[in-house]
């Protein structure tokens, strides 16, 4: 039985467009350039903020973002980065008598912005907050703690089969792979996504397989 249901953010939630246009306009690069980069550093299973230390080397992320902060370049959010079947999904969710989070790798910052949207959730933290990231152990012990039911009623999904579902299992959750964003597309056929409980196309597909657990 799925009684709570914590969904990723990037690329499940939001479309990363706008996070990496910001860094390409502060890194005075084309956004083409960044958006290629980014595309080889996943083909090789790194850290997609090594397509930021490609262009500047030994670059300080968090010190850069905050320098983008205050020049005005910082974090933004608004409806127009939610892809478009979030909010029918997750009102579906709650109305199915689920409780709905959100739980993924962000920053604070990110945490308040998508608080600001007033999405049909119940709550909503990210690992800038926590202080543990995906796919830290603790991470997802806190989604769990989040969800206030038992690892194994809570069902996780995002598109990232490393940071995602593969931790996600181990820590004793149920996981759904969405075929979604770079991520979601190149690893759809990897091992890690394959073992996932459920594989999606879109957040629609939720409410069927709540309902039929």
């Amino acid at each position: 039985m799925i009684r709570a249901v914590a969904l990723d953010v990037g690329e499940t939630l939001i479309r990363d467009d706008r996070i990496w246009g910001a860094w390409a306009d502060w890194l005075n690069v084309s956004r083409h350039t960044l958006s290629a980069l980014v595309g080889a550093v996943v083909a090789q299973g790194r850290d997609n903020a090594d397509a930021v230390r490609l262009i500047r080397p030994g670059i300080d992320i968090e010190a850069e973002r905050a320098a983008m902060e205050q020049a005005g370049y910082g974090e933004a959010l608004d409806e127009s980065d939610l892809y478009p079947d979030v909010r029918p999904a997750l009102a579906a969710l709650q109305g199915a008598g689920v409780r709905v989070i959100v739980a993924g790798n962000q920053s604070a910052r990110a945490g308040g912005l998508l608080r600001a949207l007033s999405l049909p959730v119940d709550a909503v933290a990210t690992s800038g907050e926590w202080r543990v990231a995906k796919p830290d152990p603790k991470f997802f012990a806190r989604a769990v703690e989040l969800a206030g039911v038992p690892a194994g009623e809570v069902l996780y999904v995002g598109d990232h089969p490393q940071n995602d579902i593969a931790p996600a299992r181990e820590a004793g959750l149920r996981t759904a792979h969405l075929r979604r964003g770079p991520l979601g597309h190149l690893w759809a056929d990897t091992a890690e996504a394959q073992a996932a409980d459920w594989r999606l196309d879109g957040l629609a597909e939720l409410v069927d397989v709540v309902r039929l657990q």
